[in-house]
């Protein structure tokens, strides 16, 4: 499923027409994704948490000429699932 049959899915589900749909699902999207760069977490009761992990500095190895490089530090997204999405996909 991708961003366009999700929105059909909503459209569908709530009645909105498409472009309702479509600005709702945005709306959810970007404030995630706001929360998430801020550095909080998304916790929805049921489905699940949205959170951010730091990834600590570290030596890799180029694998084509094997040399050694520094990677930076990062922030990465992760999700966790609730009990009830586990339930509904098992």
């Amino acid at each position: 499923m991708n961003k366009a049959d999700l929105v059909d899915a909503v459209s569908a589900k709530t009645g909105l027409d498409k472009h309702q749909a479509s600005n709702a699902v945005e709306a959810v999207l970007s404030t995630v994704s706001d929360a998430l760069s801020q550095g909080t977490s998304v916790s929805l009761v049921g489905f699940g948490v949205f959170s951010v992990s730091e990834r600590a500095a570290r030596v890799g190895r180029n694998p084509r000429t094997g040399e050694s490089i520094e990677i930076p530090p990062a922030r990465a997204p992760k999700f966790k699932a609730g009990k009830g999405l586990k339930d509904a996909v098992n």
